[in-house]
């Protein structure tokens, strides 16, 4: 499995619903639910159109910078998950704070 998984269709890194970022940025630091979450890496691809082919020429994404203070999978700042999900509570995310980490869980 991917380490990152993601259903932000409109997310420049987004591969076939799999992240190609050379790394991504969780933030929310004080969430209580993954919806407090978002992901900092996100870019709209009708303004930085698709970078999953220059970004990362050596795979999908496997690095998780987090900043989520409250999530119990926080462990110095990186996720200790094997893989995570990103996802948008709507159809199409125009801003970063539109995703989330569905991955998150409050301590």
């Amino acid at each position: 499995m991917e380490k990152i998984s993601c259903n932000v269709i409109n997310c420049s890194h987004n591969d076939s619903g799999i992240c190609f970022a050379n790394k991504i940025n969780v933030s929310g630091k004080k969430a209580r639910t993954s919806n407090h979450t978002c992901c900092g890496s996100f870019l709209d691809e009708s303004n930085y159109s698709n970078l999953t082919n220059n970004t990362n020429g050596e795979g999908s994404c496997n690095i998780v910078n987090c900043n989520v203070k409250t999530c119990t999978h926080n462990a110095g700042n990186i996720c200790a998950l094997n893989n995570i999900a990103v996802t948008s509570n709507v159809g199409k995310a125009n801003l970063y704070s539109e995703t989330y980490c569905s991955s998150f869980k409050c301590k």
